[in-house]
């Protein structure tokens, strides 16, 4: 009966003989000051919240993580690279211990294609999160390095999946703040010395006390762009060209923001090949085999900071390249820039995955800049009769030719373009980034949105329609001055500027749906005479509508050929200059300044390049007249259904049109 009561002591002893260590670890842990060191300062990372997951790679799709969202994971699978190339299964769901000390070609290699549908990653992570196999943490290191005093404290972020220009499964990134202290525990009473982020294979560092540096208390706050993970100081979208090309695009850490707080997870001074961190020994891939920059990085302990972490930061910058928040006219270049480098990474990924397809789309892009371009007549050049048939070629030529010819009052017009086009974007960036006030319902942003999809097309045709009435005198023969050319407009100011409202408000209600952007796209190239019609014929607003409408009719694809080209010219020429000058010291801001001026200056050649190939489009009109059409006007039951002629005065010039070149 006694040995019941000999069991209770018995149990309780074994129970806290088995508890010892547990105990023992948690308090070296706590007492640990390397540990207490990493959770001082353990960084506060603000990420690109989802709002449309988990698919939208323009978001952030991952977070900071632990590598057991890798290893272990039934969905991946160590392979080995043989000498011939061929890639061997090993192991499913490898652990640690399976990749302790491996070395040369191993991958650890997911589930899905880099080059395929990525949007299989994001699901996988989602999976994990939901399962809570992905929690959020970062290894904290202690690094050193051989003649230099102090020692640096790395964080190392680990994501499951790079989603950049440079697709590739894992991805390291991080940062590290430097203590002039030798060792931790002296460390923890003193303020650190510098701190630098990882940005690809380079780095942005500052003083700790930099301004720029923000803090919650001790901890950094930090901004891990989109899909690249580059980190970063502040909100913004950064232009990167990492070393050796690596992370080459724009990085986006705008907002709207999610805050997400780490847990440190303290790594051993050295590799170890046994225990939990048995993966620091591992010198293979952290994801699939690819082809250069798509191919699955190194680990940490692979890295020069990890082995110099003073001699690596000495050769970082201290700044990052961001965008301007504005420009003063036509597109950023730096956008521009951004898009340039995501659609050229794009054919090189497409390249890497089917070389075929990747051909074929460079040699269709081709085809169809010869066919806009390419096939056509460029001679001769005639600029004493504006009103006569033309070629493409010789559109483009006669309005370069005219604008030299006239430059002195075409020049100014550009400038007043600059003025015009860049105090509206100005005025609206104003507006938008205005701090809203309690209760604001977005009036600023209203009024910012109307004054770039509606101020800034009118002020655009009033430039345009100052080259139109110099070309009109032109023709008459007569010389004209920039202010004579400003009267020609003001005589019509309201209708020039009514019917520019009336086409950019009714292309813009038809593209609001999807039915109506057929006919938004139909109606721009429709529309695009109603100026020349009112400066030339002085119609009002219905008929200048109705008579380009007519005029365009029966030779609409011949007319978008020219406008698009005309449009591209004026769109990208900037940004194509001045590309090359993202890659010198030149301030960002000066080269969208430079970009805007080269946007301007293209603004009278486009208008004449429509005014010349308005003349081209109404003798062939005279020669070749459009067939009747029917009328379907349920407002006109007079007309409905019947053929209706098309009829309205084209502008006449001094004699008979010129004879046929093209």
């Amino acid at each position: 009966m006694k040995r019941p009561r000999l069991l209770v002591p018995i149990a309780a002893l074994l129970l806290a003989l088995l508890l010892a260590p547990a105990a023992a670890h948690a308090v070296a842990k706590a007492e640990s000051p390397a540990q207490e060191l990493a959770e001082k300062y353990v960084p506060i990372t603000e990420l690109r919240e989802e709002t449309d997951p988990p698919c939208d790679t323009s978001q952030e799709q991952y977070q900071p993580t632990s590598v057991d969202s890798v290893l272990g994971n039934p969905d991946v699978v160590l392979q080995h690279g043989t000498e011939d190339g061929k890639l061997t299964d090993v192991r499913r769901a490898p652990t640690a211990a399976d990749i302790a000390g491996l070395r040369g070609p191993w991958y650890l290699n997911y589930e899905g294609r880099v080059l395929g549908d990525t949007c299989v990653y994001a699901k996988a992570f989602k999976k994990l999160l939901e399962e809570g196999k992905a929690p959020a943490v970062t290894y904290a290191h202690i690094a050193r390095e051989d003649g230099h005093p102090g020692f640096a404290l790395q964080y190392w972020f680990f994501w499951y999946f790079n989603q950049f220009n440079d697709l590739h499964e894992g991805d390291w990134e991080g940062m590290q703040i430097t203590f002039e202290a030798d060792t931790p525990a002296a460390a923890l009473h003193e303020e650190p010395d510098e701190i630098i982020l990882f940005q690809h294979a380079g780095g942005e560092r500052a003083d700790w006390e930099d301004g720029k540096v923000k803090k919650e208390g001790t901890h950094p706050i930090v901004y891990p762009a989109a899909g690249s993970h580059a980190t970063f100081y502040d909100s913004a979208v950064y232009v990167e060209n990492g070393q050796h090309g690596s992370g080459l695009g724009c990085d986006n850490t705008t907002g709207p923001l999610r805050e997400l707080k780490l847990e440190p997870i303290l790594m051993p001074n050295g590799v170890r090949s046994k225990g939990p961190f048995a993966w620091t020994s591992y010198y293979g891939r952290w994801g699939e085999r690819e082809k250069g920059y798509n191919n699955g990085p190194t680990g940490p302990q692979t890295k020069t900071v990890w082995r110099e972490p003073f001699a690596w930061m000495e050769k970082q910058r201290t700044t990052s390249p961001r965008l301007p928040g504005g420009t003063l006219a036509g597109p950023q270049v730096t956008k521009a820039f951004c898009g340039a480098v995501a659609a050229a990474s794009e054919i090189i990924n497409l390249d890497a995955e089917s070389p075929p397809a990747a051909a074929a789309t460079v040699i269709g892009v081709a085809l169809l800049i010869i066919l806009f371009v390419g096939i056509t007549k460029w001679r001769p050049v005639d600029l004493e009769t504006l009103r006569r048939r033309r070629a493409f070629g010789q559109i483009l030529r006669a309005a370069r030719q005219f604008y030299g010819r006239h430059w002195r009052v075409l020049l100014p017009v550009a400038l007043a373009a600059l003025v015009l086009i860049g105090a509206t974007n100005l005025l609206a960036g104003l507006l938008s980034e205005s701090s809203p006030q309690p209760g604001d319902t977005g009036i600023n942003l209203a009024w910012a949105d109307m004054l770039e999809q509606l101020i800034r097309p009118v002020a655009q045709a009033l430039v345009s329609a100052i080259a139109i009435v110099v070309a009109r005198e032109a023709m008459r023969s007569k010389e004209v001055s920039f202010l004579q050319a400003v009267r020609g407009v003001k005589a019509r100011f309201w209708r020039v500027v009514g019917a520019q409202l009336l086409a950019t408000l009714g292309v813009l209600l038809l593209a609001l749906s999807v039915i109506g952007l057929p006919w938004a796209l139909w109606k721009v190239v429709g529309w695009a005479f109603v100026q020349e019609e009112v400066i030339f014929t002085d119609k009002g607003f219905r008929e200048s509508f109705r008579a380009s409408s007519e005029l365009v009719r029966g030779r609409w694809f011949r007319t978008a050929r020219v406008i698009l080209i005309f449009y591209v010219i004026g769109i990208a020429t900037g940004p194509i200059l001045t590309f090359a000058l993202i890659f010198t010291a030149l301030p960002l801001f000066w080269i969208n300044v430079i970009g805007s001026l080269v946007f301007a200056l293209l603004i009278p050649f486009t208008a004449l390049g429509g005014t010349f190939l308005y003349f081209d489009l109404s003798v062939r009109e005279e020669e070749e007249p459009a067939k009747p059409r029917r009328s379907w006007r349920v407002w006109r039951p007079r007309q409905f259904g019947r053929l209706v002629t098309p009829a309205g005065d084209r502008p006449g010039g001094p004699g008979p049109a010129a004879a046929p070149s093209g």
